[in-house]
C-alpha cells in the first residue's frame, strides 16, 4: 500500500512540475513534503528558490571548480568534515544514494568545510569505504558562510538550475525508500 502512495505522490509531483508559473516549472511542495518519512521528515523545502555560492572549491586533483560545473542536474550537496561523527555515519548512506541514482540527472556533491587535509580526506574515504563521492574542500568556509551553512552535517538540495531548493541540518540515511523517492520525484520534476 505504501508504494502505491509513493507512487502517486511521485506523479504528482511530476506532473506539478509541467504547470508553468512565472516562466519556471513549479515544484509541488505538498507532494514531496508527503514523501517524508522517518530521518527525512527533517528535510525542509523552501517556499522560494535560493541562490547558492559561486564560490571555488578545491577538487582532490588540487585544480578549482564551482557548483556551475553541476548546473543541469539535481544535487544534493553535503557540506561535511573529517572530524565531524555524524558525517561519518552519514557518508555511508550518501555514497549509495549515488550509487543508485547517479549519472546524468544526478549527482551527490561533497564538501569538506574547513580544515581538511587531503590525506585527512583520503584516509576518511578509505575508512568508511566510500567509493562514487567526490573528494571536494571548501578551504576556508566561503562556501558554507555563503550559504549559510550552521553546522556539520548540513545537506542542501539544489534544482537544475543550481538553486537551493531544500535543506537538512544533521545527520540522516539518505539511500533510504523515502530518501531515494524524494530524489526520484526531483529528477523527474525538473526534467
Amino acid at each position: 500500500m505504501r508504494w502505491i502512495a509513493s507512487a502517486v505522490l511521485y506523479m504528482a509531483v511530476a506532473l506539478g512540475a509541467n504547470a508553468e508559473t512565472a516562466g519556471a516549472p513549479a515544484l509541488d511542495i505538498a507532494a514531496l513534503e508527503a514523501l517524508r518519512e522517518g530521518q527525512m521528515e527533517k528535510l525542509r523545502f523552501h517556499e522560494a528558490p535560493r541562490a547558492r555560492s559561486d564560490l571555488a572549491f578545491m577538487r582532490a586533483d588540487g585544480s578549482e571548480s564551482s557548483l556551475a560545473a553541476y548546473d543541469g542536474k539535481v544535487v544534493v550537496l553535503n557540506f561535511w568534515a573529517t572530524w565531524c561523527a555524524p558525517c561519518r555515519k552519514e557518508m555511508p548512506g550518501l555514497d549509495r544514494l549515488n550509487q543508485a541514482l547517479g549519472g546524468d540527472d544526478f549527482a551527490v556533491v561533497t564538501l569538506a568545510t574547513g580544515r581538511n587535509s587531503p590525506t585527512g580526506i583520503a584516509k576518511f574515504f578509505e575508512d568508511t569505504a566510500l567509493q562514487t563521492l567526490p573528494q571536494y574542500r571548501d578551504i576556508k568556509q566561503g562556501i558554507a558562510r555563503e550559504m549559510e551553512v550552521p553546522g556539520l552535517p548540513t545537506t542542501v538540495i539544489l534544482d537544475r538550475d543550481g538553486r537551493e531548493i531544500a535543506r537538512m541540518t544533521g545527520e540522516a540515511e539518505w539511500d533510504t525508500p523515502s530518501a531515494k523517492a524524494i530524489v526520484t520525484a526531483l529528477i523527474g520534476a525538473d526534467s
